[in-house]
């Protein structure tokens, strides 16, 4: 198979030391490097290891706010103690979407420069499974 795996992730933020409060002290990501003084790329990023993911951040002008986002997957009892941490970084948080009894629950919010990231408590069986039950097919 020619692709192996998930290399990384890499978002476009317009402040790059306020996101990296976000990774670190919200998500709880170790940063990794920090492309000060010296640039290597199309412009400024910083990069992070959450969860064994590398995930970049460039300086630059995010998109236009979409539902298009990452979902990380946590712990179900993590799921409140995240919500406090990135409430106290001032991220906005979003309204749940309606589920299917035993797909897991998230949450849902907006970083600084309009990118969606969804913490969700369940797996890909687990909803496939929550699905196949809604519809009969299980």
């Amino acid at each position: 198979m020619p692709v192996l795996g998930l290399s990384h992730i890499t978002f476009v933020v317009r402040d790059l030391e306020r996101t990296s409060r976000l990774w670190t002290e919200g998500l709880g990501a170790v940063r990794i490097y920090d492309g000060s003084p010296q640039n290597f790329s199309l412009s400024r990023e910083q990069f992070f290891s959450l969860a064994g993911i590398w995930v970049a951040v460039m300086e630059g002008e995010p998109a236009s706010r979409s539902y298009r986002h990452v979902a990380f997957r946590v712990a179900d009892e993590e799921l409140d103690v995240l919500e406090v941490r990135l409430r106290a970084l001032g991220v906005e948080m979003m309204p749940p979407r309606a589920r299917v009894h035993g797909e897991g629950r998230s949450l849902y919010f907006y970083d600084y420069d309009d990118n969606l990231f969804e913490l969700h408590a369940g797996s890909l069986e687990e909803r496939l499974k929550a699905y196949a039950r809604q519809t009969g097919m299980e």
